[in-house]
């Protein structure tokens, strides 16, 4: 890869629809839009002679012949997102229309951008940090409100500023410990010592601050498992169908209607939740049930939470949980038919239950709580900082030298094995907004966005 060719990509998502549009980013982006754009009027200037962030309306023509009909943006580096000149072309929706367009750019000097090679330019010419350019990607793909939410915070450097002022700090006292190695006469003073560790503590703790945000981070952006689980028409596909708010599920009176695992995703309380609505825990009527139980047991093994449904107007008898080998995980009992005479009583699942009716809907807002609850968020209504699971890699390698620092200084060990540990540290920290990478690394973040982007 190189930033200094020029690149070209569809920015919309396949597919039909009213507009779709083609990004070309690079040195070159003008002159490939002069080549193959035609604007309209007598008096139309080209791209390339056109003023930053304007809009001409022309063809995109071909070997001499019309492409398509559409608008085309100019806007030169630096205020890009990619900091390097920029044209973007509107075109009519649909996948061969904005094929043909794009094909007529590369036609004309650009080349296919790679996943991500966008973002990636942002990066390297400075507009974004690492941290900044995988919200992009976490914005995107955002399921819920509040990953909207966090997404933009961090892009919007929420996260790079904490990490940036965390580096600033060590840095600092890497400087001041390389000093004295510089000049081994002049031992570092008890009390400056004391000061060093002081400071490192304090760092330690906002690493520590930093890291407990990571599981915040993980629901945000990848939510929950919670597999539905319970006897045959204890309500458990009425149930998938309440917290959807959709018939997605086929619910009759005749148990056993669900032969196989069905898994739909929504938000509740800002949570992404998959639900996993499962078939009737019982001794299987046939083959096709015990193919259908056989995948129950599956989904409840990759569940996060269960939700556990039992049938409010019935006698415990078959119901009871004891029955059912169910993994010992986060599990909350759902009462249901709330509606009709309670006749379940016993057991000791009382003070992890909720009360809900699938029918009339009595209920289910208070089982939304108890399930956000479940996820680990409780009431938190906004994130700033939300670390992902690189970040959380980087962050405990670098809080493990921290720790490793502190045990040299406390112990009178060599001042440079101390620095050898606090620039670790620092690497590690760095890694975070990009401050130390490798190709490797960026290959891998920015092979996981889409093209376009």
């Amino acid at each position: 890869m190189t930033i200094n060719d020029t690149i070209a990509a569809i920015a919309t998502p396949p597919g039909e629809g009213g507009l779709a549009v083609i990004r070309v980013s690079g040195p070159a982006a003008l002159a490939v839009a002069d080549r193959c754009f035609k604007p309209a009027g007598a008096k139309a200037s080209p791209p390339s002679a056109s003023p930053t962030h304007t809009m001409h309306y022309g063809h995109v023509v071909r070997d001499g012949r019309v492409v398509d009909e559409v608008l085309l943006a100019v806007m030169r580096a630096p205020r890009t997102f990619t900091v390097e000149d920029v044209v973007e072309v509107s075109c009519h929706g649909g996948v061969l229309a904005a094929r043909r367009v794009l094909d007529a750019l590369l036609a004309a000097g650009a080349r296919l951008a790679e996943p991500g090679e966008f973002t990636r330019r942002a990066f390297l010419n400075g507009r974004l940090d690492l941290a900044q350019a995988e919200a992009v990607a976490d914005l995107i793909h955002a399921r819920t409100d509040l990953a909207l939410a966090a997404a933009r915070e961090q892009l919007e450097g929420h996260l790079s500023r904490r990490i940036e002022t965390l580096r600033d700090d060590l840095m600092s006292m890497l400087a001041h410990i390389e000093a004295h190695i510089d000049f081994p006469d002049e031992d570092i003073a008890p009390d400056t010592v004391e000061q060093l560790l002081e400071r490192l503590e304090r760092a330690g703790r906002f690493m520590e601050a930093l890291i407990r945000t990571a599981e915040e981070g993980r629901v945000l952006r990848k939510g929950i498992r919670a597999a539905i689980v319970g006897r045959p028409n204890a309500g458990k596909s009425s149930l998938l169908n309440a917290l959807l708010g959709e018939d997605r599920a086929i619910v009759t009176a005749q148990p056993g209607t669900t032969r196989d695992t069905i898994e739909e995703t929504a938000s509740i309380r800002g949570v992404p939740v998959v639900f996993v609505d499962t078939a009737g825990l019982r001794e299987a009527q046939d083959e096709v049930e015990a193919e259908g139980i056989r995948r129950s047991r599956q989904a409840l093994e990759r569940a996060e939470v269960i939700l556990h449904v039992l049938d409010g107007s019935e006698v415990m008898g078959g119901q009871r949980p004891d029955a059912d080998p169910v993994p010992a995980k986060p599990r909350l009992w759902v009462i249901n038919k709330s509606d009709l005479p309670r006749r379940l009583e016993g057991g000791d699942f009382e003070a992890a239950s909720v009360a809900v009716s699938c029918l009339t809907g009595a209920g289910m807002e208070t089982l939304k709580d108890r399930i956000r609850d479940m996820a680990g968020l409780g009431a938190v209504d906004h994130v700033e900082v939300a670390i992902s699971a690189r970040h959380l890699d980087a962050l405990n390698r670098g809080y493990k030298a921290l720790g490793n620092l502190m045990t040299c200084l406390r112990g009178d060990q060599t001042l440079e094995l101390a620095a050898l540990e606090l620039r670790t540290a620092v690497g590690a920290v760095g890694e975070v907004v990009g401050k130390t990478t490798t190709e490797d690394l960026l290959d891998a973040i920015f092979s996981q966005f889409c093209l376009g982007k």
